[in-house]
């Protein structure tokens, strides 16, 4: 029987984003999601057996990223199968990266005009001044030529 899990839309809360930030500030449970990202559908047992924890320490730790929304459990007769939900780190890496890319493009592409247009008037990128060679057969032709 094929596994499909289905990610959510989700408008991200402060509280929610708080969720998220907390159950991401233990390396425990980091680890813990990226077991669960690279074994999707592994169990409680499954995550147990990679650290020196107990079951129920695993468990309580899946619980806090079950809550932030980073982890889907689906019950599987007595097996509880996890899988990992990026939505709310993408809501989060959305709403603070959004926010500032026109801002850094913006600045980028002002610093790739001026140094166009630098090097288009022969001045080196680091001020006046030939421009430095830029492939190694140019760097090959001026140390020839000089000497």
């Amino acid at each position: 029987m094929p596994i499909h899990v289905l990610t959510y839309l989700l408008v991200m809360t402060d509280p929610a984003i708080d969720r998220v930030f907390a159950a991401l500030a233990s390396p425990a449970r980091r680890r813990m999601l990226d077991l669960i990202e690279a074994h999707p559908g592994t169990t409680i047992a499954g995550l147990t057996d990679s650290f020196r924890m107990s079951g129920v320490g695993v468990l309580k730790h899946v619980r806090v990223l079950e809550r932030a929304g980073l982890v889907i459990g689906r019950r599987e007769g007595r097996v509880r199968r996890l899988y990992f939900n990026p939505v709310p780190i993408q809501a989060i890496y959305d709403r603070w990266t959004d926010r500032y890319a026109s801002f850094w493009a913006g600045r980028m592409a002002d610093l790739k005009d001026s140094l166009e247009h630098r090097l288009a008037r022969g001045e080196g990128a680091m001020g006046p001044g030939p421009a430095p060679a830029r492939t190694p057969a140019e760097q090959q032709r001026k140390a020839v030529a000089s000497g």
